[in-house]
């Protein structure tokens, strides 16, 4: 077993993996689907919020961007051509990228940006595939503003497992700053502190009345009662994970990051950045103006941030324009017992093919470090060329395949771990890979540490989606654990408990490079990423293709 310092550990993740790759770009998927074309122009957009005007960068000039909508099994093509000033690139969140990592997106891991003025045409099937997704950039921080999302509709003659919904609506939750989000990012990494909250919170890209020069910048749904709607919640925010509620309606739970569950009901919900859920409202309430509040969910300590609710609105027809809006009761900011109650409800619809056996087991702290002022590199370093293309090539230098299994000591993570702002923890930077067999049966133990402070971390796992076997609070301890092998919820994003563990599982059956990060920006930018190398198994139909001619060059 490999073993690394403890100081090292008690850091951000570091991951990373290996494979290799041939094959032609196009596979015939059994049942194949239509082929649907997105043309998406990276553009500048002059808008005013806040009392504010400023330059965003969007997609087709759209805040939140468009929607591309498919059905399971279709193919997308969406050329994407930059004309801003900016690197971009484009991750299609909750995709597993079946034999097409190419185009997965993140950057630096999968391809290098897309410089100004150039253009790259991502290709990829939906292969068994339905439900919320997204699509966001993934370089320094534009996510704020370039996003969307991705609905995935059943096969024709195939019904939604739950009662067929009068209408559909998507939810986006934001953040706004006024500062450019790019140099944001550059003036945070060079302070060595925390992110500054942001100026407000958004739905579907507006703040709400509870923020100045906003009154009328809020987003409407107007429902009919008696009626049942289903809305797609999707978190796209940077820095922030949010709790959600309507006033006076219930939420019930079908879907959680496009993988239907065992219907549940609760009267808020909480989405880390990176998570989606649908859930079903029955409009059951008196005639009336109804608030949707999004709050915050703050389980670090002594951090500040953004503490008013975005709001939008509820709206019966027949409601009186000059109504009043009828507030929402949100969770106070660091109810993890609430975050906590909704996790206990999620179940599969189906039991799934859980992996019994594992071949590969890894356990990972997940948590901030110390580093002494002027550090010019965070924990996870970023090559100057993708991770898959060095790999693919064979270039040597630009990674390492020496990613540990587990910590060199174990000791209390939770409550025992360096928190004296003065104690440098020496962490320890590098592209450091783990390199997986394909097929192989893979259990990953995320834990939660002390050092600065505990926190929940939304953690996702690009290529895959994985079974959530097991969390829960403190030190995990395989002794006492209590596994879930039934009907765990199938996830691409898991919320590591403030101060707790979570366990997931997964088959490593899709050859390429892929990304596991916190998807907190300001966590990503300061390393804690990591990236699995899934090596290629027998056949075309194991083996990933060749690069694309279009590549974009570094």
């Amino acid at each position: 077993m490999t073993k690394i310092p403890t100081t090292q550990w008690a850091t951000s993740m570091l991951l990373c993996l290996n494979l290799s790759l041939h094959v032609a770009m196009a596979h015939d998927w059994p049942g194949g689907g239509s082929t649907r074309f997105y043309d998406f122009k990276v553009q500048t957009l002059r808008v005013t919020k806040l009392c504010n005007t400023k330059e965003i960068v969007t997609i087709n000039r759209m805040f939140p961007g468009p929607v591309i909508y498919a059905q399971e099994d279709d193919r997308i093509i969406v050329k994407v051509t930059n004309v801003t000033p900016y690197n971009a690139t484009i991750h299609w969140h909750g995709v597993r990228q079946k034999l097409s990592c190419w185009f997965d997106g993140p950057s630096y891991i999968t391809q290098c940006p897309i410089q100004a003025g150039q253009a790259f045409t991502y290709e990829f099937t939906l292969v068994k595939q339905k439900g919320t997704f997204f699509w966001h950039a993934h370089v320094s921080w534009l996510r704020a503003t370039t996003h969307g999302a991705i609905v995935v509709y059943p096969k024709t003659g195939i019904s939604y497992p739950f009662k067929q919904p009068y209408e559909e609506h998507i939810v986006i939750l934001g953040e706004y700053w006024l500062r450019d989000v790019v140099q944001l990012e550059r003036q945070v990494l060079a302070s060595g502190g925390a992110a500054p909250p942001a100026d407000a919170f958004t739905i579907n890209g507006h703040p709400g009345p509870n923020y100045n020069c906003s009154r009328n910048d809020v987003y409407k749904i107007e429902v009919v009662p008696g009626k049942t709607y289903l809305l797609r919640l999707i978190n796209a925010g940077l820095n922030m994970e949010n709790f959600f509620a309507i006033a006076y309606h219930n939420l019930t739970v079908v879907e959680v990051d496009a993988e239907y569950t065992k219907s549940f009901t609760t009267d808020s919900v909480m989405l880390g950045p990176g998570q989606t859920m649908n859930v079903l409202v029955t409009a059951d309430q008196p005639i009336g103006k109804y608030c949707m509040a999004m709050g915050p969910y703050m389980s670090a300590q002594n951090v500040s941030f953004q503490n008013i609710s975005a709001i939008a609105y509820f709206q019966y027809l027949g409601a009186a324009p000059s109504c009043l809006s009828l507030p929402a009761k949100l969770p106070r900011f660091n109810d993890s017992l609430a975050v906590m109650t909704v996790m206990d409800g999620l179940r599969s619809l189906n039991p799934g093919d859980v992996p019994k056996e594992i071949d590969a087991s890894l356990f990972v702290t997940v948590g901030l470090n110390i580093n002494k002022c002027q550090s010019k590199t965070p924990v996870f370093v970023n090559p100057t060329i993708s991770v898959l293309e060095a790999y693919y090539k064979k270039l040597v230098g630009h990674f390492t395949e020496d990613f540990p299994d587990s910590p060199l000591n174990f000791y209390d993570f939770v409550n025992g771990a360096p928190n004296n702002a003065p104690n440098n923890t020496q962490a320890t930077n590098g592209t450091r890979t783990k390199v997986l067999e394909y097929g192989s049966r893979v259990q990953v133990i995320f834990q939660d540490t002390g050092t600065v402070t505990t926190e929940n971390h939304p953690i996702h796992l690009h290529g895959y989606s994985f079974y959530v076997v097991g969390y829960g609070t403190g030190n995990f301890n395989p002794q006492t654990a209590d596994f879930n092998l039934i009907d765990p919820p199938y996830m691409n994003t898991i919320g590591v408990p403030v101060g707790g563990w979570a366990a997931i599982r997964f088959v490593a059956d899709n050859p390429g490079v892929w990304f596991m990060h916190c998807h907190l920006d300001i966590h990503q930018s300061w390393g804690l990423g990591a990236v699995f190398i899934v090596k290629n198994g027998k056949g075309e139909m194991e083996t990933l293709p060749h690069p694309p001619a279009d590549l974009p060059r570094c």
